[in-house]
Order: structure tokens, then sequence, then C-alpha cells
């Protein structure tokens, strides 16, 4: 065997910033192959059942190894003759000559058995031997002349240690080298090159997120541009790869579209014959004297142009349909959202900053990236103060004093702000409309139908459909069923699971709530940071004939009563509140009334522990309504546009207005 020695020792090859990880180790063999201009790329091996590998290979049909510059190419380190052809022949991978070394990681031994064709057309095959043990030597044996015209390269492993068959059948083995290699086999897929392990394909197609391939014209040129978004980081920059019309890679630019750190991995591909005689030179700027075509040629201007507006939606699309959300449902899963309200109004406002924060973070993602916890909580409060100000229109220039922005971003900024303001204003005004023209029937029936009008035909057919009027997110428990039915329904719905039937044992359970509502909310525990306090309320409505009395009040007690002594309702960390509506109140309620009074809240007659009784009027009712609905017309920042749209519809805030929509709505 002929001795030849590296121009380097052994222990400066495993000093040398080696793969340290099985998979990039292999991949080093493999881009060997493909630098040698091989479309074949082969891993074989083969194990017994506890995973041991009994053989293990990699081969190409590459151009081999030629053993007259050996010296030169094995003979060196960190320095291969590959990188004297860099700039002439493409893309060469393994520029540095270190990945033969690469298999110590797993193996005590390689052998390379190479063909390559000769000077005088012969094709001569040998053998080259690296051991571990002494990687500074490398030997040459087994000579022979062939009369298969083929070239290529296998390299087997021997003595393999660190390295199991299972190891090898991951799927993030596999996902690995699609990662790696399928940004390469992509762009020669018009070659058919292949990457195969024990003779199956490595299918790249499997990490593409996204693929879309379209034409364009520019003058007598034709470019095909295919564009691919990775679900993974692959093995190469971002680039837009210019191939000829025999779809040979002339040169390559990068997107600009790989500094946020935003996992936008893609690649764009272009085909036309316009590369044919295109030659890049050093500075962008510097024309050189040549018939041919550059980097200052009009075309290849306007289609780098058109190729960068139409990424920069890519991304956005890309950030808004997958990290922006990602990012929202982080925000609330730590709470770095401010505490919305649960009623119409705070949805609206919630949204709108949600909506803002999304758009922000597609313009400019690294405005939200790096933050600390309460870094995050601040910025968007503030943008939260902006928005439902009078200050609104300064948010651009306030970011744009923190991050720059193009003229570009800074434009989609201005319009999203503009759209968002837009589409709640024509929301709002759908909502409210709808709501007026509610809450004038109910007034109808209540005050100028109340002799006719009974919970069951009237009043219950337009609650049914409108629990906003006590609040949001209502759900109707029962109407005009017993109670033993409503408290089944009723723990139906708090608990959110199968059919619950609850048991009663007590005669009263044939009582039959008119309208029976509840809901449930969790509240800050007053008397500690560490618990939420679950809030359920029951809306019990009467007929408008009905004065609330004694007996009315006697009856939601009976309710109480059964919630009280149902043990699943037990724990302190539930709180009850009952609220009676009818028409009038008489004089034991006006007492009961009183006698709450220390305890300052409005319309309780009765509390005992973590159960409290409400009684109020429909009067009260629609008051509040008004009030609350005034509160968010005159928060809002576009309120006159607003008021002169309900106007318009012939809504105002008066009682006036009623008795037209009421009878519209009756009839």
């Amino acid at each position: 065997m002929e001795q030849h020695k590296t121009k380097i020792t052994s222990r400066s090859i495993s000093q040398s910033g080696l793969p340290q990880d099985y998979k990039k180790a292999i991949a080093e063999y493999i881009w060997n192959g493909f630098d040698a201009k091989a479309s074949l790329i082969e891993l074989n091996y083969s194990s017994n059942e506890m995973g041991h590998i009994f053989d293990f290979s990699i081969s190409d049909n590459g151009e081999g190894i030629r053993i007259d510059t050996i010296d030169e190419t094995f003979g060196h380190f960190l320095d291969s003759q590959k990188s004297s052809t860099f700039d002439n022949d493409g893309f060469i991978k393994g520029k540095k000559g270190k990945g033969r070394f690469s298999f110590s990681l797993f193996a005590n031994k390689a052998v390379w058995q190479t063909r390559f064709k000769t000077d005088d057309n012969k094709v001569l095959q040998y053998d080259i031997e690296i051991n571990k043990s002494s990687q500074d030597n490398f030997g040459i044996n087994n000579k022979i002349v062939l009369k298969d015209k083929q070239t290529g390269t296998k390299v087997t492993f021997e003595e393999i240690h660190a390295l199991t068959s299972d190891l090898l059948e991951r799927h993030d083995f596999e996902e690995f080298l699609a990662s790696e290699f399928g940004w390469f086999l992509f762009l020669n897929k018009e070659k058919e090159y292949s990457l195969q392990i024990n003779g199956v394909d490595v299918d790249y197609w499997n990490i593409i997120g996204d693929f879309e391939e379209f034409d364009v014209d520019f003058g007598e040129f034709k470019f095909i541009v295919s564009f691919l978004r990775w679900n993974k980081k692959i093995g190469d920059k971002y680039y837009y790869y210019l191939l000829n019309d025999n779809l040979k890679e002339v040169h390559r630019k990068h997107t600009s579209f790989n500094n946020k750190a935003i996992d936008f991995h893609h690649s764009v591909y272009i085909e036309s014959d316009f590369f044919n005689d295109f030659v890049c030179t050093k500075d962008d700027n510097l024309v050189l004297n040549f018939a041919g075509k550059n980097q200052e040629s009009i075309e290849y201007k306007q289609l780098i142009r058109k190729l960068n507006l139409f990424v920069f939606e890519k991304e956005k699309q890309f950030i808004r349909e997958q990290q922006a959300e990602q990012l929202i449902l982080n925000y609330h899963s730590k709470n770095i959202f401010p505490r919305f309200r649960n009623n119409s109004y705070e949805k609206y406002r919630q949204k709108d900053l949600e909506t803002v924060v999304k758009e922000l973070y597609c313009i400019q993602p690294k405005i939200f990236q790096g933050l600390k916890e309460q870094q995050s909580k601040t910025l968007v409060g503030f943008l939260n103060l902006l928005l439902d100000s009078e200050q609104r229109e300064h948010v651009l220039e306030i970011i744009d004093k923190i991050v720059k922005l193009s003229d570009e971003e800074r434009e989609l900024l201005a319009k999203s702000l503009k759209k968002t303001n837009f589409s709640n204003i024509t929301k709002l005004i759908s909502l409210l409309e709808n709501r007026f023209q509610v809450i004038n029937i109910i007034k109808s029936l209540v005050f100028d139908h109340d002799k006719f009008a009974t919970e069951r035909d009237h009043i219950q057919k337009v609650i049914e459909n409108n629990y906003w009027l006590f609040g949001e997110q209502y759900h109707l428990a029962s109407s005009d069923k017993n109670f033993e039915i409503a408290l089944s329904n009723y723990l139906t719905i708090i608990e959110k699971g199968e059919k619950i039937t609850a048991k009663i044992d007590d005669k009263k359970k044939l009582k039959r709530a008119d309208i029976f509502i509840c809901k449930q909310i969790e509240v800050p525990d007053s008397t500690t940071n560490e618990y939420n306090i679950e809030e359920n309320i029951i809306v019990e409505l009467k007929r408008p004939s009905v004065i609330i009395g004694k007996e009315q009040f006697s009856q939601v007690e009976d309710y109480l009563r059964f919630i009280k002594n149902e043990p699943r309702f037990n724990s302190q960390l539930r709180k009850w509140k009952f609220i009676l509506i009818g028409k009038k109140v008489d004089d034991f309620i006006e007492s009961k009334y009183e006698s709450q009074k220390d305890k300052g809240k409005r319309y309780l007659v009765e509390g005992v522990k973590n159960y409290e009784i409400y009684a109020m009027t429909w009067d009260d009712i629609f008051r509040i309504f008004e009030s609350r609905h005034k509160h968010l017309i005159n928060k809002l920042e576009f309120k006159n546009s607003i008021i002169e749209g309900l106007e318009e519809k012939g809504i105002v805030f008066s009682l006036e207005t009623a008795n037209e929509l009421t009878e519209i709505a009756i009839n």
C-alpha cells in the first residue's frame, strides 16, 4: 500500500471544528458527492435486530477522485483544491476539505473506492484508506483499469461505533437530509438529482410549506419563477438562484428577507435564456465592458424589483397566518394583553388592539422580538392607550421612532390603522342598530302592551336571542320548565360536558321559572391574589303585569336554597347572584332595599355569604343599557361618524323614538 501524509497532524484534525452531530457528519460525504458533480447519492446500510450496523456506505456517480492530484486533495486540509474552482464552477460545498475526516465521529476507519476518467479516456479504480488513529496518513492500493466507463466514489465506514440503525431510521434524520439538501435537489430537479436511503428517495417535498410557480415577461425575455417556503431551516442561505436555459446556475443573489429571525425559510429559482450570457460583476456598481448582461441590465433590475415585492408579500402572508396568530395566542396565555371586560365595546377594543399588534408584527417583527414579559406588557399597554384615545394617529409616528420604518412599511401601517378603524365603525353601527331596535320592542311590550304581553308569548321570544341585555354570553337554561329540568340544563351548561340530570328531593321542584338564563364568569378574589372567584348569575324575568313583591322574592329564595343544598356548589370560590326583574316593585322590596343599604350595592335585597338576590325594574334595565351604550359611543374616536350613521337610520338617543320602531317590530 502506498503511504501518503497530509500536511497536518491528527491532533490538529480532531481540533479543527469537525461536525459533532452524526447527521452533519454524514451530510459532509453527501456534499462531497454532489461537489463531484454526482446526480445520485446512495446511503446504504444493514443491521441486526439489536440495531448494530454491519455495513454502512455512501456512494455517488460523480467524477471520482483523480489519483494524479491526490496529494493536493486528500493531502491538504482546510485548503481544498475545489476552492480554486469555486467562482467558475458554481456551487461547491466542500471547499475546506474537512468532510473526508468526519467519519471519526462514528467509525474508526473509512475506505474510498473511487473511479475516475484519465486523460487517455480510461477509467482507473483505486482505494483510499484513512484510520482514525492516524488521520494524518492515508494509503492507496488496489489500482485497476476498468472497461466500464462509469465513474464515481463509494466510501465505506468500518468499525462503526456511536451509530445505530435506529438513528438512521428516525424521522428527524430524513427530515434533516430533506432540509439540508432539498433546495439543492429542487435546483437540479430537471437533471433528476436524487438522494436515497437504502434505495428510497428522500422526499424533500414533505418540508415545503408553500410553493408557487409563475412567469414574468420583460421585453423579449421570459422568466420562469419558482418560489418555495420551507418548513425547516435549510442547508443554504436564502437566495435567488439564476439559471440559464440549460438549467445551470450562473449566479445567486441574497433575497434580503433572511435577517429578521422569523423562520421565513425560502428559496427562489428563476429560469431564463436571459442568463445564457449573464456575467456577475464583483461590484454591483461596476459595469464591465462586454456584450453580455450583468446586474446593471434593465431586465435584471426589473426582475429583482418584482421578485422583492413578491417575496415581501409572501413573508407578510407567512407572518400574518402563522407567526402573528401565534404571537396573539402567546400574549393571551401570558396575560400580556390588558384585561378587557366582557361586553361588546370591550370586545371591539380587544379586536382592534389584536389587529394592530398583528399588523405591526407583520410589517416589522423585531419590534416585538427579544422583549421580556414586562416589556411586552408595557408595549402592548402603550398601544392600547393610544388606540383608545385621540392620539391614535400618532401610533405610526411613535413606532417609526422606535424602529426606523421604510416608506413602504410606513404606508402599510397607516393603511392598517385606517382599515381597522373603518371596520370597527361599520360593525358598531350595525350592532347598535340591532340593539336599539330590540330595546324599543321590549319597551313597547312592557309599557304599552302590559295587559296583553306574557313572558311565554312575548317577553320570552324577544329575550331568548338577546341575552346581551343583561350582559354578554348568557345561556338559556330553560323557559317555562320546572326547576329540576332548569337545574339539569344549568349544570350541563356550566360544566361544559355531557348532559347532566339533576335530582331534587323537594316537592317545590315542579315550580316553573318563567325564563331562567345563566352566565358563568371568573372575577378576582378580593381577599387574595391567589384565586379567582367563579361568579354564577341567574336571572328570573317576570311578565309586565306582575309586580315584584314577597311572593316573587320567595320564589327566588327557593332557587337559592336549591343551589345552596347542591353539594357540587359548596365551594367558597363560587359566588351566586340572583336577579329578579319586573315592571314594578312593591313596598316589601323597597323595605328590603333599605335593609341592605349599608352594603353599598344598588338593587340588592338579600345577601348571605356567597349568595345575593337583586330586584330590578325594566326601567332600571333600560337606563343601564342606555348609559352603557352612550358611554360606548362617547369613548370611540370616530363618535361623530357613528352618530351620523345612526341618525341616518332614524336612531337617536331618546325614548321618544321608541314608538315607531316598536310598531314596525310588533307588526
